[in-house]
């Protein structure tokens, strides 16, 4: 394995509202597939952030987190060196802006029941879209305290000194 290897941090966003799920349909290189608001995190950026700003270049809608649902790894089955660190937030909408353009590539924002989430898998971006709603349903939430974001490497160390 190469010592270059990182995998892909992504965020995305669990969003339920009166028994459906909010997903984006979108135009990737596997055709036009579904998949929960989600995105990679920028440099600088913290997961907080970047799951509120991923949520609503798709979607148009302001998402505040809540919860960590999961973190999840997944490899590509296509695409064998790309694995992915996916941080799950659930949480809710706080506002929608209609003059929005979405993200390139992003067809529509689109609400689904967890029946239909189900009968459309083989349309999936990735097998993660069920795991984390289903864990989101079984009631996995995890406070967002767990995360710690050290914004600045110069902020002063904690007491004790050094991170390790």
């Amino acid at each position: 394995m190469s010592e270059n290897w990182k995998p892909h941090v992504v965020v995305a966003a669990i969003v339920e509202q009166d028994g459906k799920f909010l997903l984006v349909e979108e135009k990737t290189d596997d055709g036009i597939l579904f998949n929960q608001p989600a995105g990679h995190l920028d440099e600088g950026e913290s997961l907080l952030d970047a799951v509120r700003r991923e949520c609503f270049e798709e979607t148009a809608h302001h998402f505040e987190p809540e919860a960590l649902v999961g973190v999840y790894r997944w490899r590509h089955p296509k695409r064998r060196n790309r694995t992915y660190l996916r941080f799950a937030f659930s949480g809710v909408i706080t506002g929608f802006d209609p003059t929005a353009a979405l993200d390139t590539g992003i067809l529509r924002a689109v609400w689904m029941t967890p029946e239909e989430i189900r009968a459309t898998a083989h349309r999936h971006r990735s097998p993660l879209l069920i795991r984390c709603m289903e864990d989101h349903l079984a009631g996995r939430s995890h406070p967002l305290d767990l995360l710690t974001d050290f914004a600045d490497a110069l902020a002063p160390s904690p007491a004790g000194g050094g991170l390790g």
